[in-house]
């Protein structure tokens, strides 16, 4: 792991505080959308679906350099239209300005618009794991919109994941990345045996009927919010929110009472999309900068285990940014909220040097490190 250079060291983060209070939710760029269907796709298994479609958000000009955002499980591109997030990123002068780049957001396989077990296939939709989603969003990139590269991929959670991914897969396609909320180690521990717990309590679920349900299993409301509370929200932040069992309570009624997962398949393929993540064996493939931002009191990313010093040691060109906890932190969530981050990722894009291969052979040289 390197230095952070010119980034601003987190133990200066308490200086954001002025900054975040000056910068509001700017103004961009209304999002186009669409949907590119990929003629035949091929998942891991072997499984081939003819025409999988493939949803996505674009804002900004695409002759401006491109930039990939990649959101979290069980969420879509949308989820990263928020004020404290694109608000703070996409307005003018601000890190990812639309007017200077142009931002791809796609719906992952199984999520938001993009092909879904629900329609049709339900629990005989093949299993598609990272790399099967990863290769989806490079086929839209290259196939789908005609791009050869990339000035930057940056994704949160499951999206940060699939960034460690990215700059393994296909090295010389982009000048920077930025995992969130994530670490390049195997699905393993506290945060695997929770997402094998959420499912189970789905599949266990008398209602679930194996996939073959006429109406939603109660458990897919009970088994999301018990996931969320679990590892999302911060220590800290909890004990602020609710520091009485009155409080306690009156949180877990309003998450009760928030709409649900609109379907139990789509929602169990999501999360064990998981299961055999593991991108630590390929991190000397990574050649292009990389920002990891994790907070102190991430609930599934724990730093206490010191897997991710040890994994950034071997990224050649690594920095990582830890959030300190706080009251105003939210675990897992911290990440989603970019005041946080912000001044660290427009210092580290102005050290990043910008390459625009103009062919898609030189993207391919660059990718084989020729």
């Amino acid at each position: 792991m390197k230095p952070l250079s010119r980034l601003v060291s987190a133990a200066l983060l308490g200086g954001m505080a002025l900054f975040a209070r000056s910068a509001t939710a700017a103004d961009f760029p209304a999002p186009h959308e669409g949907d590119w269907i990929a003629p035949s796709f091929t998942f891991h298994t072997g499984e081939t679906l003819q025409a999988l479609r493939v949803h996505y958000r674009t804002i900004g000009d695409p002759g401006r350099p491109a930039v990939l955002i990649l959101h979290g499980t069980a969420q879509s591109g949308a989820a990263m239209l928020t004020p404290a997030f694109a608000g703070l990123l996409f307005g003018p002068g601000q890190p990812l300005d639309a007017t200077r780049y142009f931002i791809i957001l796609p719906d992952a396989i199984g999520t938001g618009r993009s092909t879904r077990p629900s329609e049709g296939l339900r629990a005989k939709f093949p299993h598609y794991d990272y790399d099967d989603m990863v290769l989806a969003q490079y086929r839209l990139v290259t196939e789908g919109l005609g791009l050869h590269h990339l000035r930057l991929v940056l994704g949160n959670s499951m999206g940060g994941m699939h960034v460690w991914i990215w700059g393994e897969k296909y090295p010389g396609f982009m000048d920077a990345l930025v995992p969130m909320a994530s670490q390049p180690t195997a699905m393993a521990s506290r945060n695997w045996m929770l997402r094998r717990m959420l499912v189970e309590t789905i599949r266990q679920d008398p209602a679930y009927q194996d996939g073959h349900y006429t109406t939603q299993p109660p458990s897919l409301r009970m088994a999301n919010v018990f996931m969320g509370i679990a590892t999302s929200g911060g220590t800290l932040a909890y004990q602020a929110l609710a520091p009485t069992r009155a409080k306690a309570d009156a949180l877990v009624d309003e998450r009760l009472a928030a709409p649900s997962p609109t379907d139990a398949n789509d929602y169990i393929y999501q999360w064990d999309s998981s299961r055999d993540y593991d991108a630590a064996p390929n991190l000397e493939r990574i050649v292009a900068p990389l920002l990891a931002i994790n907070s102190a009191d991430d609930e599934r990313n724990p730093p206490d285990t010191g897997l991710m010093t040890e994994a950034m040691k071997r990224v050649r060109n690594g920095h990582l940014l830890l959030i300190p906890a706080s009251a105003a932190t939210r675990g897992h969530g911290t990440t989603m909220i970019a005041r946080f981050w912000q001044q660290q990722l427009a210092a580290f894009l102005a050290d990043v040097p910008e390459h625009a291969p103009t062919t898609a052979s030189d993207v391919r040289t660059r990718s084989l490190g020729r």
